[in-house]
């Protein structure tokens, strides 16, 4: 089911306080079938949104506030019509099932009842209302699910194109954990201490070549970031480092000692220690999480479409 997403919020200066609202009979936005959606209802669903509206000015600010009015008077019309379909059907939500939903809730959370009452005392909601609102959204699931019977079926051709489409959602980050020897250029640009530098660097990349230890020789000769604790720069990916060692970095074997590598800023030698995120995912090792998406995208339509059915068989007026 599509939800209204929440990018607009309600403004206080659109609002009567609380006590001109009592002093003033309250009006009817919308009838649906034989009951209706009051001012008050509509006002206390947008309460939430009041501060979010607070940065928009002026017509923005106009503009905005009529758009998220409108958007949660259709929601609520739509939950409307499920709860009178509800009833039409005979559904029923009892205390046992609302206990088993906040029991499962907390267990899947991680968290107590006390935790939970804490936790809307902050949002200011009551134990009740908190009911109040999870059997609503309970009755309209089990509703929905007596109205859309039929699973969604999901082809492997589906799952395929789907793979295909969100190709970049299956790409692992790759990143590999480098130890570097690093040897600045000096200020002066004279080629003689250039070539200097670079000698010292064969140099070192010899004794690693002949197998002495990476980290010894990075704490006695890297002028480099980590030189005392071996030269270890930690996991790194694209576009974090100099290009010219990011691209060695990247191609280098596990436990292999690149080239020298000359850079604007000086001479590095590199070792890779570690690598992950190995790239693309293969389509088996994710069909049922794609499969899944499918199926919920083809259920919410299907609910969608038995939510507009409703409305076309519905006495609706709105009257904002």
């Amino acid at each position: 089911m599509k939800r209204i997403q929440a990018v607009f919020a309600g403004v206080a200066a659109a609002f009567l306080s609380l006590s001109a609202q009592a002093a003033v009979m309250d009006r009817v936005v919308a009838v649906v079938n034989e009951e209706v959606i009051t001012q008050s209802e509509l006002n206390s669903a947008l309460e939430p949104y009041l501060s979010r509206l607070n940065s928009f000015v002026g017509l923005e600010r106009d503009k905005a506030f009529a758009e998220t009015r409108l958007g949660l008077l259709n929601r609520m019309i739509d939950e409307l019509l499920m709860a009178q379909q509800a009833k039409k059907n005979g559904v029923n939500v009892s205390d046992d099932d609302i206990n088993a939903t906040i029991k499962d809730l907390l267990s899947k959370k991680n968290m107590s009842l006390a935790d939970l009452l804490k936790a809307l005392d902050k949002e200011g909601v009551s134990l009740e209302g908190y009911k109040k609102s999870l059997k609503d959204q309970i009755l309209r699931i089990k509703v929905i699910q007596q109205e859309v019977k039929t699973r969604a079926s999901v082809s492997d051709d589906e799952i395929a194109e789907y793979y295909r489409r969100h190709r970049e959602d299956y790409e692992g980050t790759e990143s590999v954990r480098v130890r570097q020897i690093f040897l600045p250029l000096p200020k002066e640009e004279e080629p003689a201490l250039k070539g200097k530098v670079r000698m010292q660097m064969v140099e070192i990349h010899k004794r690693l070549l002949s197998g002495q230890p990476f980290e010894a020789l990075a704490a006695q000769f890297s002028q480099g970031p980590a030189a005392e604790s071996g030269g270890d720069i930690g996991f790194i990916e694209k576009g974090m480092i100099l290009a010219e060692v990011e691209e060695v970095a990247l191609r280098l074997p596990v436990n292999k000692i690149s080239d020298v590598i000359e850079s604007s800023v000086g001479f590095h030698v590199i070792q890779v220690t570690d690598r992950r995120g190995a790239g693309l995912k293969s389509i088996e090792s994710v069909r049922n999480e794609i499969r899944e998406k499918i199926e919920q995208e083809k259920m919410d339509k299907k609910v969608q479409e038995w939510i507009e059915t409703l409305r076309t068989k519905s006495h609706i007026e709105i009257r904002l």
